[in-house]
């Protein structure tokens, strides 16, 4: 069996693959849309994973995985319960990081920015386009209130799939929608040997449809 200090004490080199300003694209979506299709391209395990952390009602910060469904230069969508702890939080503070950890390519990309929701056709169209099943358990999952059982949310599913059987409509829950995060800071890092690592960050005012600043960051 490991021992943790061992697991906690390794040291990785990141190899020499560099990210330079002169290579990067002028615009941090396309840059974005670059890299994400180089992970897909090279088997990277969900590559529209990414770590949403977001400020609670509380002020108390949280973070969990959510899937991307959407990137172009409005923002990065992706779908929720809207009555969830994540659309709470953004409810109450809509603002939010995503983090894209790429880990087998030594990258990773933080995008920072205000959050609106989607509207009602946006979120239709994409949850028409859900799997049946996906549907079903989106309507029975109240996400994130506390449930007595397992049991009990599985009586819930099966209670709408003899409501809604294979190839029915599925209506979309009001409560069920999408979030846009409209960046306003794009950080793109990429691992480099003796963690030297080089790290290119956009930003701009947030609000503001300027131009896009680009400096280097130190690692």
């Amino acid at each position: 069996m490991t021992d943790p200090r061992d697991a906690l004490s390794r040291h990785t080199d990141y190899g020499a693959e560099r990210l330079e300003e002169a290579g990067i694209a002028a615009d941090p979506v396309v840059q974005f849309e670059a890299w994400l299709v180089e992970a897909a391209d090279r088997d990277v395990y969900e590559p529209n994973a990414m770590v949403l952390g977001t400020i609670g009602e509380d002020g108390v910060p949280s973070s969990r995985t959510v899937l991307l469904r959407g990137v172009d230069d409005t923002g990065f969508v992706f779908y929720t319960d809207q009555s969830s702890r994540k659309g709470r939080a953004l409810a109450a503070h809509p603002i939010a990081t995503l983090l894209f950890p790429w880990y087998s390519l030594h990258r990773q990309v933080i995008v920072t920015g205000e959050v609106a929701p989607v509207d009602d056709a946006e979120s239709d169209a994409y949850w028409y386009s859900r799997p049946h099943g996906s549907r079903v358990a989106g309507t029975a999952s109240e996400q994130s209130r506390p449930i007595g059982s397992r049991v009990d949310l599985e009586e819930r599913v099966a209670q709408l799939e003899q409501q809604y059987p294979e190839g029915s409509d599925v209506p979309r829950p009001e409560r069920w929608g999408g979030f846009r995060v409209r960046p306003f800071r794009v950080e793109f890092w990429q691992g480099r040997t003796s963690r030297l690592h080089d790290r290119l960050v956009f930003f701009r005012t947030p609000g503001a449809d300027e131009p896009w600043s680009l400096e280097r960051l130190q690692p």
